[in-house]
């Protein structure tokens, strides 16, 4: 009930704030934007950049609001249905092609500087169109990767691999996993962050697939995952996996420490863990690429985003909020917050942590090169994600690969025929 009241009250602000906006009494534009409520590095960020933009324009003035992140998405809904979208709003990406088909969005390709557009990583302008057109552009990305410590796999005469097609194979991988349980007093070596929820699941190991030869859906066309998601090659991977989980190499994690506490010799691990894991191991901290299933390693990417709402008057306007978040200086403020992947080859440059030499220059390399897989690119992919994800549990509770497998691709093939495959905005 309070979050219902909550999504009352922001529709209504936001509702005065287009109606200020367009009264012919002011010729100051009022934007409203919000922001999801995340950690509070970024939040405190955001709320810089905000104010510090008011002060550089007197023609327009940004009203910021935050939306808990858990209702961020009921949010959107309830504001679109309502008429009161704001006119920029930021968005976890896996939403984005849900929110473009619905029409909730405007295009950006028209509305930034080309050069911008050129700048930035490809998988940031990949993950951000959907039907040819640009709805949603991140000022960072996401790195995946497998977190380890070089005096380790030094003292045990393990290659390390320092580029995604070095990677080791499974083969090498899972004898990599049989030696360190053998020296392990309970023989979990391995950290692949069960402790996580919802959307990491599918970002996680989704690759794991593609890495195969699988995927979770037919990417062709985008209207079944039969085959796919439950042919031999997605099914082979994940009973590798439950290999791993029936001979307990992998650790369940509950408290979350199992890398910085030394437990565990690897951890299957986002970029937002770096700074975590350094200041447990220093320099003896190293990044190695996924495992190569067979058909070269993959990794997760994508994350926040920001789109121009399809109720906004002032398009131009507030592209103007996206350029400036887009400046090297303003991106790297928010990435020393959260420790993600700049967006723009500029910031990239400028950055310690991701430039050539830099101890996370490997997930660059991964977003750049096409190593990374963005989430697949349909308005289905919110009930794509919930069917693996279940399918994960079901799995790692002991049930048959293939039929976990077929019991997702039964419920994402319904999904997407009770939408009548997802038609185009031209096509309805």
């Amino acid at each position: 009930m309070r979050i219902f009241l909550f999504i009352l009250a922001v529709i209504f602000l936001t509702a005065c704030d287009r109606a200020q906006q367009t009264s012919s009494e002011s010729s100051v534009v009022q934007l409203s934007v919000w922001a999801h409520a995340g950690q509070a590095g970024e939040r405190r960020t955001i709320e810089h950049q905000v104010q510090a933009f008011n002060q550089q324009h007197d023609d327009m003035q940004i009203t910021l609001t935050f939306i808990p992140e858990r209702s961020y998405n009921a949010q959107v809904q309830a504001a679109a249905i309502a008429g009161a979208l704001p006119d920029l709003l930021e968005f976890d990406v896996p939403y984005l092609y849900n929110y473009a088909w619905q029409g909730h969005l405007q295009p950006l390709e028209t509305l930034l500087p080309n050069t911008l557009q050129q700048d930035l990583l490809p998988s940031i302008i990949k993950q951000g169109t959907y039907q040819g057109h640009l709805y949603g552009i991140g000022t960072f990305d996401s790195g995946l990767a497998l977190y380890t410590r070089r005096s380790l796999l030094q003292k045990m005469n393990i290659r390390i691999p320092v580029h995604p097609n070095q990677a080791w194979n499974v083969q090498e991988f899972e004898r990599l996993l049989a030696r360190l349980a053998r020296e392990d007093d309970d023989g979990a070596v391995l950290d692949l962050k069960l402790n996580y929820p919802d959307e990491w699941f599918s970002y996680a190991f989704s690759p794991l697939l593609q890495s195969a030869g699988g995927d979770l859906i037919d990417r062709s066309n985008y209207q079944n995952a039969s085959g796919f998601l439950n042919g031999t090659a997605s099914v082979t991977a994940m009973q590798q996996l439950q290999t791993w989980l029936k001979k307990r190499w992998v650790d369940p994690n509950v408290d979350d420490a199992a890398f910085v506490t030394g437990r565990v010799a690897l951890s299957w691990a986002g970029h937002w863990e770096y700074r975590r894991y350094f200041d447990a191991f220093g320099d003896d901290l190293i990044l190695v690429p996924l495992p190569d299933f067979g058909k070269g390693s993959r990794t997760g990417q994508g994350s926040w985003v920001w789109g121009i709402s399809r109720h906004s008057h002032v398009p131009d306007k507030a592209a103007e909020v996206i350029t400036y978040l887009l400046q090297a200086e303003q991106i790297l403020a928010m990435t020393e917050a959260n420790g993600a992947v700049p967006a723009t080859r500029t910031a990239i440059h400028q950055s310690p942590l991701y430039q050539q030499g830099g101890p996370l220059h490997l997930f660059v390399v991964q977003l750049a090169e096409g190593y990374a897989v963005p989430r697949p690119r349909t308005p289905a992919y919110p009930v794509i994600s919930a069917s693996f994800r279940q399918a994960f549990a079901d799995i790692r509770n002991g049930m048959a690969v293939q039929q976990a497998l077929d019991r997702a691709v039964a419920s994402i093939d319904e999904d997407i025929r009770d939408n009548r495959g997802y038609p185009s905005i031209e096509a309805r």
